[in-house]
């Protein structure tokens, strides 16, 4: 018994004016499966797909106190498509951000509701991850995180450092997924983070529970008509565990 990684999931202010920001950034189509939705799509991937991971804007009033402990990064194929997508992100309404990179030769922003994001220099690793190229998650131990994930999902660990880890879909095909030790302390409930999905046939119960044996907790929302779980890996990162499919 295993799960897989399957969307991101962003808190939004206006989950509306969001999702669109992000489907022209990323070419994606968005569809809405319940009012305060939108789920944003790689147009002709079938869900779930090891080649992308799907995105959900879920409506919040919860305001952003401080820098997201989970952002994407978009990769690009040359200097010129990386300042073209700079220029066409600013056009859109990202906005350039100092979060004290220093000289780096990747550009961060922010999107219209101030969650940062990369833009990459062109890296020969991310040629084929599509317009994703990673989810990055801040944490204090890489190496107890890669643990943890590589355990968790069906996804292979690539490099692991104590600085750095990386795991990518045993498949072979798109974002990777990437731990960067990091400092600063969690601010609370993650803005944004992971979904993660058992395989058909498989008990949500049970991959629960084994969850829990490698290092998760559950979190109680109080909402027993919740169909999927609610848990937190070992450095205290909110995931769902959605229902088998």
């Amino acid at each position: 018994m295993t799960t897989r990684l399957v969307q991101i999931n962003f808190k939004a202010r206006d989950e509306v004016a969001l999702g669109a920001f992000w489907a022209r950034v990323l070419g994606w189509k968005t569809s809405s499966e319940a009012p305060g939705v939108i789920n944003l799509e790689p147009p002709g991937v079938p869900y779930p797909d090891p080649s992308a991971l799907f995105i959900d804007l879920v409506v919040s009033a919860e305001p952003k106190t401080a820098k997201n402990r989970v952002h994407v990064d978009l990769a690009t194929t040359s200097p010129e498509h990386q300042a073209e997508l700079v220029a066409r992100l600013t056009g859109l309404g990202a906005t350039a951000v100092d979060i004290g990179q220093g000289d780096v030769p990747w550009t961060v922003m922010a999107d219209p509701e101030g969650n940062e994001f990369c833009v990459l220099e062109p890296r020969e690793v991310y040629r084929d991850t599509g317009p994703i190229a990673a989810v990055v998650v801040d944490c204090a131990d890489p190496r107890e995180m890669a643990r943890f994930w590589g355990e968790a999902t069906d996804w292979t660990r690539h490099e692991v450092t104590d600085r750095y880890a990386s795991l990518r879909s045993a498949a072979g095909v798109g974002p990777y997924l990437e731990f960067v030790r990091s400092t600063d302390a969690k601010p609370g409930w993650n803005r944004v983070h992971l979904d993660v999905r058992p395989y058909a046939g498989d008990d949500l119960a049970a991959e629960v529970a084994r969850l829990r044996t490698l290092g998760a907790t559950a979190i109680d929302l109080g909402d027993p008509e919740m169909h999927w779980r609610v848990m937190a890996d070992p450095e205290g990162n909110e995931f769902c565990v959605l229902t088998p499919s």
